[in-house]
């Protein structure tokens, strides 16, 4: 009877030594978690909402002078005015002719300000193109990457704004026709609304949503050498990898009109996938995670530009 009780003792001392053990690990864990969860400067899930909103077969593709981009520009402009962004001139619209040889007659970019509180005549042109390629032969190219994409973080940008007002003014322009040829990003350019010599930084996004490789690439500091820095010490959030690469892309969206005018730019965008200009580049195939990172990655270059002398 002796020997049973020391070895039920025993056993019984073992099970509550195992059993704390176990839950220390358990909180030791719970505490990494909350150590390495990653913070946003926006709503997640809106971020999300937009980009399923705007490629969702009701904008018809949001091709250039059609029904569905009219919808999506009353949408982005409705979102602005939620998050407090002012109109840069009379009205969010800026209208622009397209070529002869179109069959459309016009377009119109869609151009929201925010006043720094330091420098307000000094401004940071962030950008991307609400336009995509409408529907061909029955089947409609929705465009959720490329760029609905980049609308959904410009708005991400209005809502950080919103509490944390810029040092610098913020231009968000949501461009049309880029599809077409960079039209209204070249007419923007050309036709600034602020003296052009105000103008002293575009940062672009084109293409931000999914990446199998979790790479997001970084165009501009091969031109504009004082920005290598600063993308190199940015902090990234998640996995996510940033690189600075592909010059070729210099002229391969909106940024080119501010490059060609000798205005700074950083473009980020991702390599071509599989869906690129296809009718499947659709909000179930965009990499969800990865893309709610990048918007915070590139909100976080941001800070840190906001801070430099530009």
């Amino acid at each position: 009877m002796l020997r049973s009780k020391i070895i039920f003792l025993v056993c019984f001392l073992l099970t509550v030594l195992s059993c704390k053990s176990q839950k220390e690990g358990e909180k030791e864990e719970e505490a990494v978690n909350v150590e390495t969860k990653a913070t946003y400067d926006f709503t997640t899930d809106n971020l999300l909402k937009h980009i399923k909103e705007l490629s969702s077969d009701a904008y018809e593709g949001r091709e250039t002078g059609t029904k569905g981009a009219v919808k999506a520009k009353n949408y982005i402009i409705t979102e602005f005015k939620k998050l407090g962004v002012k109109p840069l001139g009379k009205t969010f619209e800026q209208s622009f002719p397209m070529p002869k040889t179109s069959k459309i007659r016009q377009g119109e970019n869609i151009l929201g300000v925010i006043k720094g509180s330091e420098k307000p005549t000094e401004y940071i042109v962030i950008s991307a193109h609400y336009d995509h390629e409408g529907i061909k032969n029955g089947k409609i190219y929705n465009g959720a990457d490329d760029d609905a994409s980049g609308i959904s973080a410009l708005i991400a940008f209005a809502e950080y704004f919103r509490k944390h007002p810029p040092k610098h003014s913020v231009i968000l322009a949501a461009f049309d026709a880029e599809e077409k040829g960079l039209i209204g990003s070249y007419y923007f350019v050309e036709n600034s609304i602020v003296p052009k010599t105000q103008l002293k930084l575009n940062i672009n996004m084109d293409m931000i949503s999914r990446s199998e490789k979790k790479e997001l690439f970084a165009v501009g500091p091969q031109h504009y050498s004082q920005y290598t820095s600063i993308i190199e010490n940015v902090k990234t959030t998640g996995n996510i990898s940033l690189k600075i690469d592909h010059k070729e892309w210099t002229f391969a969206s909106d940024h080119a009109g501010f490059h060609k005018a000798k205005i700074p730019f950083i473009y980020f965008g991702v390599e071509d996938h599989k869906d690129y200009h296809k009718p499947t580049d659709d909000y179930e195939n965009i990499h969800q995670e990865f893309f709610v990172d990048v918007v915070q990655t590139i909100i976080t270059f941001f800070k840190k530009v906001d801070t430099t002398q530009l």
